[in-house]
């Protein structure tokens, strides 16, 4: 029952939807109806500006390591608390709160990681920010760092780095994850592809993709 509770609190704890709640209180606007109609940090970015996108990403980074800690907070050791992250996720991805469409996971899988694997997590940073750097697009490195964690949770383990030893459930839910933030992203995939894709003003943009006169 214990379990039942925290994974209830968690999902709830990462419905709620903070880039459409800041975008619709204090600045007027739907995130649904503009950009890419995410309600996530990418499109809070976008749409709304640098203040309210590190807002957002703050908050739904928060959520994660919230729901993570809170079974150790409560003395609570019968179960991973990444079973209950995962939960945070969830509920972030479909959000009981805005009608089950919410962001594409990567803030607060990471506030999830903060919670549980902080160093992990520093690593996975610097392999977004490089390919952020090399490719001028967020969606681009957020696919990069997924693959990258798909692959380095089955390999460092082996070797004790970062992740000392086999966890399997932290395994299967790091590449579960992973792999729903690939999936989200199969709209950037195809504008990659296109050389359309939306780009920030950093970077080399190596893919060559057409800036967005809407930018």
């Amino acid at each position: 029952m214990t379990i039942v509770i925290f994974m209830l609190i968690a999902y709830l704890l990462g419905s709620v939807p903070s880039g459409l709640w800041i975008g619709k209180y204090f600045y007027g606007k739907d995130l649904r109806d503009h950009g890419s109609g995410n309600t996530g940090t990418t499109n809070t970015f976008r749409i709304l500006g640098v203040k309210a996108g590190c807002i957002t990403f703050a908050a739904d980074c928060l959520k994660g390591t919230i729901a993570t800690v809170l079974p150790m907070m409560f003395g609570v050791t019968q179960f991973s608390p990444i079973l209950i992250g995962a939960f945070a996720i969830l509920g972030h991805t479909f959000p009981v709160f805005a009608g089950f469409k919410g962001g594409k996971a990567v803030a607060t899988s990471a506030g999830v990681l903060l919670g549980f694997a902080p160093l992990y997590l520093l690593f996975l940073l610097a392999v977004f920010l490089i390919a952020l750097y090399l490719s001028s697009m967020i969606s681009l490195a957020s696919i990069i760092s997924a693959l990258v964690g798909i692959i380095t949770t089955l390999i460092f383990p082996a070797f004790h780095f970062l992740l000392p030893d086999y966890d399997w459930l932290f395994t299967v839910i790091i590449i579960a994850v992973a792999s729903l933030i690939i999936i989200r992203h199969r709209d950037n995939i195809s504008r990659i592809r296109h050389r359309e894709e939306n780009l920030v003003p950093w970077g080399l943009n190596l893919t060559k993709q057409q800036k967005n006169k809407n930018q």
